[in-house]
């Protein structure tokens, strides 16, 4: 297992990661504030569910053929651009109904919002890249099983992301109980969703592997 010491610097570095305002930070606030804290923390578990399936594949190598294998690389990008346009189409097409609240939850499946979340992260090679270039730096070979260590490493970074998205999750929902009181504006959370999902769509395209 890695000392005191190197998980205290891989910490701190994953508060530093976490805290600044990314496309899952995003992704999981525009989700909390049109569907409700729980579709966040949904949200948020798929997104690191994929996390832990990324470590394990960095774990195995797997990461590596990314860098190997260009076209692997773009064929999972395009495949996720793909799909995130279409859940953009898909939310967009539903703003109709305005902002889906936790009492109203069951007009999206808690399941696929999972599973959205899930995919929108294995679907992006970057995280890929991302696991396997920050956490060697953490890894001791002499200290025990390279895989052990690499799970704890994402233990600790899905941890430091609960907290950190979390309140993130906490404060969009808020906002969007606001908004659904708000008349006019009830619908603008959906379709903020849907922006979000396009954006990350034309950055995922427009990606490189550097």
């Amino acid at each position: 297992m890695p000392d005191l010491t190197t998980l205290l610097l891989f910490a701190t570095a994953c508060v530093a990661l976490t805290a600044t305002p990314g496309p899952d930070m995003l992704l999981i606030a525009s989700r909390s504030v049109s569907q409700g804290h729980r579709s966040g923390f949904v949200t948020l578990a798929g997104i690191q569910t994929g996390t832990y399936i990324h470590a394990a594949a960095a774990a195995l190598g797997l990461s590596q053929l990314f860098v190997l294998m260009p076209i692997a690389y773009d064929v999972v990008r395009w495949a996720g651009a793909a799909y995130l346009l279409y859940l953009a189409w898909t939310t967009f097409a539903s703003a109709g109904t305005g902002i889906q609240t936790a009492r109203a939850a069951t007009g999206v499946p808690l399941a696929r919002i999972f599973r959205q979340g899930l995919a929108t992260n294995l679907l992006n090679p970057k995280m890929a890249l991302f696991v396997l270039a920050l956490f060697p730096q953490f890894v001791n070979p002499a200290a025990g099983s390279v895989g052990l260590q690499i799970m704890v490493l994402a233990t600790i970074l899905n941890l430091i992301g609960l907290v950190v998205n979390g309140a993130v999750i906490l404060a969009a929902s808020r906002l969007g109980t606001f908004l659904a009181s708000a008349g006019r504006l009830a619908r603008l959370p959906r379709y903020f969703l849907s922006a979000v999902f396009a954006g990350l769509a034309f950055r995922l395209a427009v990606a490189s592997r550097d």
